[in-house]
């Protein structure tokens, strides 16, 4: 795996996966608890939004063989600050309110992706507060809307 930062700022434990379905997608490594509940993946697409994806797998499943709640809410944590990647900068943040949804259920081997807005706090303004919406969903369909607010915390 290789270390590349350059078109995400801010974000230097990204790391570029480099084999399999994945291929070219970026994780955060040194996050214990995505690497546990995920792997969860983003990508810059050519129109310069950003994208999480991932597959689930048993670990994510739960007592009733579909995907668990606190799995997806977890992924949109992730997404949130996939979405406002341009928006923070090369500054850190941390999740002040993230309010979720439930649309439809997946089961194991589903493919779970992300994409979203930021609606307020990017741009020239780079306010302390940063508003994203998004929608994920599991092979297509929609499984969970989300909206969430960043506390920006910057570089001193």
């Amino acid at each position: 795996m290789t270390e590349e930062t350059n078109d995400y700022p801010g974000y230097d434990a990204l790391t570029v996966c480099e084999e399999g379905e994945f291929s070219g997608w970026r994780y955060w490594r040194g996050d214990p608890f995505e690497g546990r509940a995920g792997p969860f993946y983003m990508r810059r697409e050519d129109d310069g939004s950003y994208r999480s994806a991932f597959r689930t797998a048993d670990h994510h499943m739960n007592g009733a063989g579909f995907i668990h709640g606190g799995c997806l809410m977890t992924f949109a944590d992730f997404a949130l600050f996939s979405i406002a990647t341009d928006a923070l900068g090369a500054d850190q943040g941390v999740t002040m309110n993230l309010s979720s949804d439930f649309l439809g259920a997946a089961g194991p081997g589903a493919f779970i992706e992300a994409r979203g807005e930021v609606t307020r706090g990017g741009g020239a303004t780079k306010g302390k507060t940063i508003f994203v919406r998004g929608l994920v969903t599991a092979d297509g369909a929609p499984t969970l809307s989300f909206t969430g607010i960043i506390r920006r915390l910057r570089k001193r």
